[in-house]
């Protein structure tokens, strides 16, 4: 490889990749996947690498975006705040407050992301964006609470990804 082959570090695309995680069988827990199918398509900011995943309830599916610059994980938290509240926080706030900050079901999850973190195969940043969800019984669609609270969420989602915001919160479209 010559020297005009190589790509500068500050123009290379910052790989960002976002983990919509969550159960789509009850309702709001399954917020994260609602984003992620949301997300779907979205063209990427200027020199950023986009890539949006719809990671289910897998509890490993982190592991393989260790090359990643940035990973961000939507998910719901139960945190006991009023439905629809958007928490933005890294790996180590909560180990620092684990009894008052769980998810759902994704004990294994920050296990996971814990893990990688561990043996240094982690990304750059970890970003969790947690919203607290209102109803968690049988259903696929969201609550009322959260369905009209949605675009607030994808705009959250989407200013962390690095967008100007060209989401259109009243039309609710992209």
């Amino acid at each position: 490889m010559k020297s005009k082959d190589l790509i500068p570090a500050t123009e290379r695309a910052t790989r960002i990749v976002v983990l919509g995680m969550g159960n789509q069988l009850l309702k709001d827990e399954g917020i994260g996947v609602h984003v992620a199918r949301a997300l779907e398509g979205t063209a990427s900011p200027d020199n950023v690498s986009l890539e949006i995943i719809d990671g289910g309830t897998l509890p490993d599916a982190p592991l393989a975006f260790e090359s990643a610059d940035k990973l961000i994980v939507v998910d719901a938290v139960k945190a006991d705040g009023e439905p629809g509240a958007i928490y933005r926080f890294h790996l180590e706030d909560v180990r620092l407050k684990h009894d008052n900050l769980t998810s759902l079901h994704q004990v294994s999850l920050l296990e996971s992301l814990w893990m990688m973190e561990r043996f240094g195969q982690k990304p750059k940043e970890i970003v969790i964006i947690g919203i607290e969800p209102g109803e968690t019984d049988w259903g696929l669609d969201l609550s009322p609470v959260l369905r009209e609270l949605f675009p607030r969420v994808l705009r959250v989602v989407r200013e962390e990804i690095g967008f100007n915001d060209s989401y259109n919160s009243e039309k609710g479209e992209l």
